[in-house]
């Protein structure tokens, strides 16, 4: 039995992991589905389902307050945080970049637009009202006083306002921007001025064309797609593949409805016990819709006011943000299957951060208090490494007296082994359960919008994007030739050809992976490189 071979099986299970992961990223299926119109309903007080706005446009208001804008205008809010463009028809966000984020390496000064109405990526957001009579939607023309202007939110909270009227119906919806929050809140209040009760629905809705998929390999494996909540369902993930032949139709109270993207989040939120339908539709192009319209019917009294009230949350996926604006929103920083690991993990990184200032230095402080942890079994690991190196000369006499009798040589050896006192598998359990924690550092660094344009030094702009001169991933195939250099050779000359062309594949993968990562890799190398010579030379001295 040749104790190295576990070792192989592990870096092969690694590589066949990451393989895996962008294997299904790269081949997610895309199906592109006909649009279809849903019949505006018959029923009296049930309202005409959202997903039927996006292919049949009421009727165009006859009358609006004062200025009246008789073509869509746009104007601009801008905050700390974030730069919103509003527009008149439907009085919707229709674009919104976030300050702080970039858009892409070659274009470091560009900030990242998370609502774009056009272009590779499309997303925006629709809301307004639905009823009996004609409500003002999301293709709706409103009026404000506010068109073509600039305003900024920098010191306090400013209130955006559109006016719409028909015959005895009169809307006014506000939006208010705060200064340093991804969260807006948007408020309808329904005036009914003529004779008789008016029923009214408020919907939210996301439409979202996700961009092709980027060169295998180049792409990070992580959820792009719809999501729902809600404290009866909890935490549910809604690919957009999936919409096709399985809409969501989902009555709840409370919770929110999403679109994911790596680092960023467009949520659609209800006002607290508010009953809603979350629903999704899939039309031509693709686009995918999710959203939610309120379930029960609000009644507006002749001469009286009712408010309705939606919140959208845009910005990035900080768990520590998220939590704080809605139950469960944090659950969409997806730290994949062994998320048990990674949050405890990014917790400690980022309170390293908080005191070193650099999130470089904290993976690096990370993989220190890491090694710490897992001292006693890599200690054990390198003792076990050591011993067999020692023993090397008696299993060459082995193989050597047995020649080609396999069967003899193993009993042979597992003979020697039994003498010594020594587990052949000694070198390799230690690594085995260290490989969870690796896996789960790689989705905290993959999906930690921390990270995104963090630097570190030098050359390191990006600590989420690879090394772009590929430094770090030789680095790290250099410390692995060393690694194999102090571990006993192996006897089998196919496997011992195996394992000195890993250090070489590891390489070529960890070149499109993010410097985060690879540093992580290259610093606990380092370590597992200073113990082991550390252990050897006790083991030696004893």
């Amino acid at each position: 039995m040749n104790s190295y071979r576990p070792v192989l099986y592990i870096l092969l299970a690694v590589i066949l992991f990451f393989l895996w992961t962008d294997w299904q990223h790269w081949h997610t299926p895309v199906t592109h589905p006909v649009a279809t119109t849903s019949a505006l309903p018959a029923a009296p007080g049930q309202a005409v389902p959202p997903s039927a706005l996006a292919a049949v446009a009421p009727p165009a208001p006859t009358h609006a307050v004062a200025p009246v804008t008789t073509h869509a205008a746009s104007l601009v809010v801008k905050t700390r945080v974030l730069t919103a463009t509003l527009d008149t028809q439907g009085a919707d966000i229709s674009r919104l970049v976030l300050h702080g984020y970039f858009a892409d390496k070659s274009h470091a000064r560009r900030p990242y637009a998370l609502l774009k109405p056009s272009g590779r990526r499309v997303f925006i957001n629709e809301n307004g009202l639905l009823g009996r009579v004609p409500l003002p939607n999301h293709t709706t023309v409103y009026a404000t006083r506010h068109a073509g202007s600039r305003i900024t939110a920098d010191t306090k909270p400013v209130r955006v306002r559109f006016r719409w009227h028909k015959g005895a119906v009169r809307v006014v919806k506000t939006y208010t921007f705060a200064p340093s929050s991804y969260t807006v809140p948007v408020r309808y209040a329904v005036s009914n001025t003529g004779h008789k009760p008016l029923t009214v629905y408020l919907y939210n809705q996301f439409v979202h064309s996700p961009a092709p998929p980027s060169h295998f390999l180049h792409s990070a494996p992580i959820y792009v797609g719809a999501a729902f909540y809600s404290p009866a369902h909890k935490y549910h993930k809604l690919p957009f593949p999936r919409m096709v032949k399985h809409p969501l139709h989902v009555t709840a109270s409370g919770g929110w409805v999403a679109v994911s993207q790596h680092y960023f989040l467009g949520a659609a939120i209800p006002a607290p016990a508010q009953p809603a339908i979350f629903y999704s539709s899939v039309l031509a192009g693709p686009r995918y819709i999710i959203g939610y319209k309120t379930a029960r019917p609000v009644v507006v009294a002749p001469g009286h006011t009712v408010v309705l009230k939606t919140r959208l949350f845009l910005g990035p996926k900080k768990p520590s943000v998220l939590s704080k604006v809605a139950p469960g929103l944090n659950l969409t920083v997806d730290y994949g299957w062994l998320t048990v690991l990674a949050q405890p993990l990014y917790w400690v990184l980022a309170h390293i951060e908080r005191v070193v200032g650099n999130w470089g230095v904290s993976i690096i402080l990370l993989t220190v208090l890491i090694k710490l942890i897992f001292f006693p079994l890599s200690a054990a690991s390198f003792k076990s490494m050591a011993k067999m190196r020692k023993l090397q000369p008696r299993m060459a006499a082995l193989k050597e007296r047995h020649g080609s009798d396999k069967t003899a040589l193993q009993q042979a050896m597992m003979e020697l082994y039994k003498t010594e006192k020594m587990n052949p598998l000694g070198g390799c359990l230690p690594m085995i359960v260290q490989i969870p924690v690796f896996i789960a550092l790689y989705w905290v660094l993959l999906d930690s919008v921390a990270l995104r344009d963090a630097p570190f030094m030098l050359w390191i702009h990006n600590l989420a994007a690879p090394d772009p001169y590929f430094v770090l991933p030789i680095l790290m195939g250099i410390s692995m030739l060393v690694q194999q250099m102090l571990n006993p050779a192996m006897m089998d000359p196919t496997q011992r050809k195996v394992m000195m062309v890993m250090p070489v594949v590891f390489t070529a993968f960890f070149l499109f992976f993010p410097a985060g990562l690879v540093l992580y890799w290259v610093t606990n190398n380092v370590l597992s490189i200073l113990q082991q010579q550390w252990v050897m030379r006790r083991v030696d001295k004893g």
